[in-house]
């Protein structure tokens, strides 16, 4: 699996991380052939290698005609973006990231997420940055993200509402779930654009993972930096077998007053908001009354949206959260031939050594309905062939 690490020593803004990963080997040509697919007009982007504090790295810009740039709202950008002949994972992803930033400009200044005036996003430069750093990633070939403690620095900055506190609130409240790191730096070291595409692609907030490592790129923001370069880095490569562990976070509640029925409706849609697992167990609560124990494993990126969901779903008052680590195997799809046509196994890894495998169950359901056999019956051919394959 190929990996992306940011480490953010000295903060991160949405062009230091487009800037990292054309140092790490987006070709940059390819890049902009991408961002032209967005329907803008009076944009021009342009990468150049500059020093701060004598180290290098690739400065990337966005200069914008700005006659040519209207007022914009969630709804604009997302019709933006999802009609430009990008990739699929392009668009899904800048897609969350524009929404997770819009749900947290709304929180932060109290108003309907549709209803908010982009001052920040709204921008034609943190458009390019957002579609620019997913697009990037999607060159590189990355599957996964993991990012260091994110450092947010102190004292105040100017906005079009005022003079507001470092961290901005917007960017504030996108932190909820990540990490962050204390520094003694002054000024806003983490912009909203930036916390937005870290915590929303973002698996876990750790040190370097172990993993072979093939590149890495520095993406330089505007600020020379007095104490520590104002740069970007990022590490690219492929997790060794050690490097198969995340930490994810689990939510928990007690809810004695619920029926199964609304219960299993609330593990679907955790599991629908991109929960890793969610599930229930009956306990007994104080004076014996029978109740249940909802859980769900959640990334950062989505722990305020299966909240939501458990509050809004359920009658708990209060949700408990951990952070747990886990292992995991190496996982990727295989298609083998059967007799009941060809099917997809999910197969697991550890040190080159196959550890787990299994069919896709979706597959092998619709070969059933189509060959009028039993289910299980196609899954053990599906095994069947899958051993006879890898012997």
């Amino acid at each position: 699996m190929r990996i992306a690490y940011f480490d953010c020593f000295a903060g991160a803004g949405g062009d230091m991380i487009v800037g990292a990963l054309l140092d790490a080997g987006c070709d940059f040509d390819a890049l902009k052939a991408e961002l032209q697919k967005l329907p803008m007009k009076g944009v021009t982007v342009t990468a150049e290698r500059v020093q701060r504090l004598g180290l290098a790295g690739v400065r990337f810009s966005v200069e914008v005609a700005e006659a040519s740039q209207g007022e914009r709202h969630l709804s604009d950008i997302l019709e933006m973006v999802e009609s430009a002949p990008l990739p699929q994972p392009v668009t899904d992803q800048a897609r969350r990231i524009f929404t997770r930033l819009a749900e947290a400009e709304a929180k932060a200044h109290n108003t309907d997420v549709q209803a908010v005036h982009f001052h920040e996003v709204g921008a034609a430069d943190s458009i390019v940055d957002i579609v620019g750093a997913c697009s990037a990633l999607h060159l590189l070939g990355v599957e996964r993200v993991v990012c260091s403690p994110i450092p947010l620095g102190s004292g105040s900055v100017s906005a079009s509402h005022g003079t507001l506190p470092v961290p901005a609130p917007a960017t504030a409240a996108l932190l909820v779930g990540a990490r962050t790191a204390q520094t003694q730096l002054e000024g806003e070291l983490t912009t909203p654009t930036a916390a937005a595409v870290l915590t929303t692609l973002a698996e876990s907030y750790a040190p370097l993972p172990a993993m072979d490592v093939e590149a890495v790129g520095y993406g330089a923001g505007t600020r020379q930096g007095e104490v520590m370069p104002n740069l970007l880095r990022v590490y690219i490569g492929t997790e060794s077998p050690e490097g198969q562990a995340d930490s994810l976070i689990e939510l928990s509640a007690n809810v004695d007053d619920c029926t199964g029925a609304v219960i299993g409706a609330t593990i679907e849609k955790l599991l629908a908001a991109g929960c890793m697992d969610a599930w229930a167990m009956p306990i007994v609560m104080k004076k014996s009354r029978p109740a249940w124990t909802l859980s769900a494993l959640a990334a950062a990126a989505d722990l305020d949206e299966a909240e939501r969901i458990i509050f809004s779903e359920t009658t708990t008052f209060g949700i408990r959260r951990r952070i747990v680590a886990r292992s995991k195997l190496t996982r990727h799809f295989e298609t083998i031939e059967t007799p009941y046509g060809p099917i997809r196994m999910k197969v697991g890894r550890r040190g080159g050594e196959t550890m787990s495998c299994s069919p896709e169950f979706a597959d092998c359901l619709s070969a059933a309905e189509a060959h009028h056999v039993p289910v299980k019956e196609v899954m053990g051919a599906a095994m069947a062939a899958f051993r006879r394959e890898h012997k």
